[in-house]
């Protein structure tokens, strides 16, 4: 995106940031911050600085472009008054582990953070553009990469709420149950509401999402002489439940479809952690479809990706299923289901030969889960 900007702009551009995941060659213009991703390091604290003190350095009659894809909350992290980084890494942390999902966890990040939630684009004097691939099901602005140029209609009272729900006050640093206790009491100023004269010149639009993803995969699996079904309704909720009902509606519907038929859809589930395995989202929904995919009609496979290339804590983008996975898996000796009780799906296809490794892709539009049959 950065590369794209300055081939458009040229020498308009007076400066440049990007703030990435891994190391990348970037235009002459930009500084690059590698930051960490899902959870902020001290990088990425470097990097959310360096972006406001860029932002607050645009003048009338100049604009402040931001281009945003993916990951950005981690990536981009300056923590609020009285929180450190150690704190949101915390929260983070433990919001992940207990299975919150993306609006959820971004409407506590907004209110620890002081760039997301509106308060990058309020920094500038001058307009803000912001062009925004969504990683987030909905696309919801506020969202996606918690917010950072548009208004949060969220409060502290409603961060307060997801603590509540996600493991109560005593699971999470106490100076940020302090932070949002005080919020919540009118002690600490908001982030920027919807009506809010700092971001009256602040504008941004989605210009990717996962459903790009879905007509890039129907697109190939057409060419190769697939009959392809696309699914719209986002594949959401817990990992191991929606794979479960997923896999029954597809193989359903796909009873009265020509062979060979592939299905595509799309969405972000969650884990709710309680064992000790590094899981991943994708191979955990993997996981749990092997067991009806042995019993489903005919040659069928799975696979869940992530579009990031990574998923959760691990160095897989996901996982391939299939109806001979359990067959295999027990034939070396490797126990579904005491993998799927400790979160360990990674473990699992690793032993089996079944996971995804693309490496960081640089993008990141959610997650891509394509069924075939024969």
């Amino acid at each position: 995106m950065a590369a794209a900007a300055a081939r458009r702009l040229g020498e308009r551009i007076r400066a440049g940031l990007v703030i990435a995941s891994d190391a990348a060659d970037v235009p002459d213009a930009f500084e690059l911050i590698v930051g960490g991703h899902p959870l902020p390091t001290a990088a990425s604290e470097a990097g959310g600085r360096r972006a406001l003190a860029l932002a607050a350095s645009v003048a009338d009659g100049e604009m402040l472009l931001a281009l945003i894809s993916g990951g950005a909350s981690a990536l981009m992290a300056v923590p609020a008054d009285g929180i450190t980084l150690d704190d949101k890494r915390a929260a983070t942390q433990q919001l992940l582990r207990a299975g919150a999902d993306i609006h959820a966890l971004n409407t506590l990040r907004k209110h620890l953070s002081a760039v997301k939630g509106g308060w990058l684009a309020a920094r500038a004097r001058g307009a803000c553009l912001a062009l925004a691939i969504s990683d987030v099901v909905g696309d919801d602005l506020s969202v996606i990469a918690s917010g950072p140029t548009v208004p949060d209609a969220s409060t502290f009272r409603d961060a307060l709420d997801v603590i509540l729900r996600f493991g109560g006050p005593d699971a999470f640093p106490r100076a940020v149950v302090a932070r949002l206790e005080r919020g919540a009491a009118g002690a600490v100023e908001e982030t920027p509401k919807p009506g809010d004269t700092r971001l009256a010149r602040a504008t941004t639009s989605v210009i990717g999402s996962r459903r790009d993803a879905m007509i890039g995969a129907a697109a190939e699996a057409a060419e190769r002489g697939y009959h392809v079904v696309q699914i719209d309704d986002p594949v959401v909720g817990d990992a191991r439940e929606s794979a479960a009902a997923h896999v029954r509606a597809a193989t359903a519907r796909a009873k009265s479809l020509p062979r060979p038929t592939c299905i595509v859809s799309s969405g972000e589930t969650t884990v709710h952690v309680v064992g000790r395995g590094r899981g991943g989202r994708n191979q955990e929904f993997a996981l749990a479809a092997a067991a009806l995919l042995a019993d489903a009609d005919g040659d069928v496979a799975l696979a869940s990706v992530g579009t990031d290339g990574i998923d959760g804590p691990t160095d897989a983008a996901g996982a391939i299923a299939d109806a001979t996975t359990l067959a295999r898996a027990r034939a070396a000796g490797v126990d579904a289901r005491a993998h799927l009780d400790d979160n360990n799906a990674y473990a699992f296809f690793d032993a089996i030969g079944d996971l995804i490794h693309t490496g960081p892709t640089g993008t990141n539009v959610g997650d891509l889960q394509v069924i075939l049959l024969a």
